[in-house]
């Protein structure tokens, strides 16, 4: 088959073309802006790239168009597919018909930690020998890759995202995809742009629900009310609850401060089991991401322990805490934090592994929900583990930030500019301290800029 892939160079739908080419499927596709390093995978595995949309991409020989949800009406290649007939698809559910049927399905949601936790899990199957098919919403650092086909028989890890599939399907992404577990880390509100209320994402979390088997299950975080609200609608799969809870079946029990080290236990049927995980994660939401993972590890029949033990070899993900660099002393690390919540974990778990220096947040509200201001009251909250903030206002911020920034003091500092950020940063950062940068966008490479201003600060003492 001849596939041509609308928006290829997201991270959702290049996993889906390299999915495609493993299949042995000839793979075209565009998209406004083809760069590495999705372009460079992409190449690498002889696909077809075209910059920019246009109706000559749509070649006369092409079998099945799959459209990006990034895609709307008005843009050209889309009007120009519909006036031609010709077959086309959202890149959900190109998965459901061509890569899942006959799978094990594993399907990881939440508002937050959804990416960290499918990479866990991979890797914890890969660790047991299952050899296992995933597509997540980045790059497993254990894997080098967003996506695979995995074993035949072998489970299928799957990043299941509550936005809407395409502009023809406004329905979850996350209900084409038919799981056998479906793991609900957590629920908030966010997407604003899509989303009118928190009720209405709870209802497509019901609607996730609705599609699970009585025969499979449901592995649900405890401590979150909206979950409650979800599963109060009715659930009709076995549930089982992890988090910190005394009376859920999977616990987790701190034994550091900063999560790098913690002990696990399972209440099952045949009685207890128990597992210590020391690894080089912190937070407490790392390690609730740690502890879904593994109660859907053992439901696909791995060992408690021995997958606590595969922990300590499990890499972050990109963009996850990744540490980009270290100048003198002075680590660059790297962070998708793009809501209030996930800023606050974010900063908590740095700060607890934070014994000597400061921390250094820099801040890009990028998503559609903090571009339109949905939650900016919490947003001051957010940072209150962080020595000092440098927030950065991109084009297409729907409202001012210098009140934000006026609440927090003389310790935040407000820029439009890249440059002039990047020059203050360099001009408060001493030896030992940790600049954390948080955004779900490319943030105009600030972190290779702020790496280098910092090597030359070093090199011109």
């Amino acid at each position: 088959m001849r596939l041509h892939i609308i928006g290829i160079c997201g991270t959702f739908m290049g996993s889906l073309a390299l999915l495609a080419r493993e299949l042995g499927h000839e793979v075209s596709g565009s998209d406004a802006n083809v760069y590495p390093p999705m372009s460079t995978q992409l190449a690498e595995a002889g696909i077809t790239l075209m910059e920019g949309y246009r109706e000559a991409n749509l070649a006369a020989n092409i079998d099945l168009v799959v459209v990006g949800n990034a895609l709307s009406r008005g843009n050209p290649e889309v009007e120009a597919l519909l006036n031609s007939g010709m077959r086309y698809t959202s890149g959900a559910q190109w998965l459901a018909d061509y890569v899942l049927p006959g799978r094990k399905v594993i399907a990881v949601a939440g508002t937050h930690g959804k990416t960290t936790t499918a990479s866990l899990l991979a890797w914890l199957l890969e660790s047991a020998g299952l050899a296992p098919g995933f597509l997540i919403g980045g790059v497993p650092r254990n894997f080098g890759i967003s996506a695979r086909l995995g074993g035949a028989d072998a489970p299928f890890v799957v990043e299941a995202d509550e936005y809407d599939t395409a502009f023809f399907d406004k329905r979850s992404k996350f209900v084409h995809y038919r799981p056998n577990i479906a793991v609900m880390n957590n629920l908030e509100f966010d997407h604003a742009d899509i989303f009118p209320d928190l009720a209405a994402i709870e209802r497509q979390f019901h609607h996730l629900v609705r599609i699970v088997p009585s025969q499979g299950h449901l592995l649900v975080a405890d401590q979150q009310p909206a979950l409650e609200r979800v599963l109060s609608m009715g659930a009709w799969s076995p549930v089982a609850y992890f988090g910190t809870d005394e009376g859920s079946q999977w616990q987790l029990r701190l034994e550091r401060a900063d999560a790098s080290r913690f002990q696990v236990l399972f209440i099952g049927d045949q009685g207890e089991e128990d597992g210590v995980v020391e690894w080089s994660l912190t937070g407490e939401h790392n390690a609730r991401n740690a502890l879904a993972a593994l109660a859907a590890a053992r439901l696909c029949g791995v060992n408690l322990a021995r997958a606590c033990a595969a922990l300590a070899r499990f890499k972050t993900p990109r963009r996850r805490q990744e540490i980009r660099g270290e100048v003198n002393g002075i680590q660059v690390i790297d962070d998708f934090a793009h809501h209030p919540t996930a800023i606050a974990a974010t900063l908590q778990g740095l700060r607890a592994a934070t014994t000597k220096g400061r921390l250094l947040a820099v801040i890009e509200p990028r998503s559609n929900t903090m571009r339109l201001g949905a939650l900016r009251e919490r947003l001051n909250d957010s940072v209150a583990e962080a020595d000092a903030v440098f927030w950065f206002q991109p084009e297409g911020v729907a409202w001012s930030m210098e009140s934000l920034v006026k609440e927090q003091g003389e310790r935040a500092a407000l820029f439009s500019d890249i440059d002039a950020l990047v020059d203050a940063v360099v001009m408060q950062a001493s030896p030992l301290d940790r600049i954390v940068v948080m955004s779900n966008g490319g943030f105009e490479a600030v972190h290779e800029r702020l790496l280098e201003a910092l090597t030359k600060r070093e090199q011109t003492k």
